[in-house]
């Protein structure tokens, strides 16, 4: 069974990516995936900076993160488009997570792993452009990132009034990703 780690990029409430990854995590724990989800406001972490890693080490919460993402065979990542890229929070806890400590191989909570990454927006390309950048940046750490991406435009109006999705071409379409990305895990990760 494999072990998926979602989590969104943004940590707003009522965020439009919470809501599209809890559909996700249906769809791959219908598949037979056990999933985790987490919130990267519960890993609150300082700016990357070498020189403060040097002097403190990994901060506990971005070595938390980084636990997390070992512990797991692959992800579902939520991400919102910040002008034509992904936000700084989501960077920044990529990148800590990066940092070799102790006797990890390099890029250990990434290497081998696999993932299903989506975007969504009020506007008409739904976050497109995130996903062009934020598989680029997950490929080139080592994660086999699925083909199936989804870009959920215009989603204020799929959503109800307890800000969930419910327009259910949307669900069917994020339960796909969900199950996709837990079945390429099992194939890729055993």
């Amino acid at each position: 069974m494999p072990k998926l780690l979602a989590f969104a990029g943004s940590t707003r409430r009522h965020s439009y990516n919470q809501a599209i990854l809890d559909v996700a995590v249906q769809g791959a724990q219908e598949a037979g995936a056990e999933v985790t989800m987490v919130s990267l406001a519960d890993y609150a972490m300082p700016i990357f900076n070498e020189d403060d890693e040097a002097e403190q080490g990994i901060p506990a919460n971005a070595q938390a993160f980084k636990e997390l993402l070992i512990k797991h065979d692959g992800f579902l990542i939520a991400s919102p488009e910040y002008n034509s890229s992904y936000p700084a929070l989501l960077k920044n806890a990529l990148d800590w997570a990066s940092r070799q400590t102790g006797d990890e191989t390099m890029m250990q909570a990434y290497k081998g792993k696999v993932a299903g990454i989506m975007a969504s927006s009020a506007g008409s390309i739904g976050g497109l452009r995130v996903l062009v950048v934020l598989r680029m940046l997950l490929e080139n750490m080592g994660v086999i990132v699925a083909p199936n991406q989804k870009a959920i435009a215009k989603v204020s109006g799929l959503l109800d009034d307890n800000h969930k999705v419910s327009d259910e071409k949307t669900i069917k379409q994020l339960k796909g990703l969900g199950r996709d990305t837990a079945m390429l895990c099992q194939k890729v990760c055993n």
